[in-house]
């Protein structure tokens, strides 16, 4: 007789592509994103290759054990959720031990990367954002308050920090400036999906902002944040930390995120909640990208 576990049984690539998947890697490389972004407008060069692969290879691993204990908290929530349930854990692809091992492993590789390779601070800065996002955030904040991810958002803000400590050593205002723009910039980004997600987030007992407050209330937030995060992101050119180009683009990017935060306000649809908050990561992804950009034009 034909033992069918093992031909059932998956392979290692299958294995490694689920654990993976706990990492939340396109969340984890807006993360690397911003964080390098930091790394280069911490010097007015080139940032030496070794800070460069070092830090990215150990700020993406920390942030992607993060997620996988995220993942690990939250499975049973993941699993009544449409958005979620096809995580590996909700499906039965990996175990909860498994899980567990996979974020150990690679957050302690991710750490002693930071530490021998880069810089203590940067490495200490990193375990508190994976605690601030792990714990504060995931067990605490979020079952707990409407504004969990206003408080939360703190942590999911540090990429560029962490960047800039890795190149120098140190965490001047504009690096901080930094932490503010993705700061101001996470409650329209996640109120828009908590808005056409909203009663998967009351299924799951989660106290997101549309479900304690309301539509409306959510739908005006949205609005409030964006017009806050036009301002704050004109800071940089104000303070000389950016050109023209820069300010050209924010202004361009800004009018663009105010015309989706409106029509959430005044005309709402699911479809542009969806559309906003889509929309929401391509407009942090061009505004860091036109710092960089900015960063290296011969004024």
């Amino acid at each position: 007789m034909v033992d069918t576990t093992v031909l059932t049984r998956p392979g290692p690539s299958v294995r490694l592509q689920r654990y993976i998947r706990l990492t939340k890697p396109r969340v984890v490389s807006l993360i690397v994103f911003c964080a390098v972004i930091g790394m280069f407008l911490a010097t007015p060069g080139m940032v030496p290759l070794s800070i460069l692969l070092a830090a990215t290879a150990g700020i993406a691993l920390v942030a992607g054990a993060a997620a996988a204990v995220n993942c690990l908290i939250e499975r049973k929530i993941d699993a009544i959720m449409a958005r979620t349930r096809g995580r590996p854990l909700p499906r039965g692809e990996v175990n909860p031990l498994e899980t567990f091992l996979v974020s150990g492993v690679i957050g302690g590789l991710g750490l002693a990367l930071l530490f021998f390779y880069v810089n203590p601070l940067t490495m200490w800065l990193t375990l508190a954002t994976f605690i601030g996002y792990a714990v504060i955030y995931t067990v605490i904040l979020k079952p707990l308050t409407p504004q969990n991810i206003v408080i939360g958002g703190a942590s999911g803000a540090m990429p560029p920090v962490l960047g800039w400590a890795a190149v120098t050593g140190q965490m001047p205002e504009q690096a901080w400036l930094l932490f503010l723009i993705i700061f101001v910039w996470t409650p329209p980004h996640f109120w828009s999906l908590a808005l056409y997600r909203a009663k998967e987030y009351a299924d799951a007992s989660l106290p997101m902002l549309p479900v304690v407050h309301g539509r409306e209330y959510t739908q005006r937030s949205v609005f409030a944040y964006t017009l806050a995060l036009a301002a704050v992101t004109l800071m940089p050119f104000f303070i000389g930390m950016s050109g023209w180009f820069y300010l050209a683009a924010a202004i361009l990017l800004n009018a663009l995120f105010i015309a989706h935060a409106w029509q959430i306000w005044r005309h709402y649809s699911d479809r542009m909640a969806q559309k906003t908050f889509r929309f929401s990561i391509l407009y942090l992804s061009l505004l860091f990208a036109a710092l960089l950009v900015d960063h290296y034009l011969p004024y």
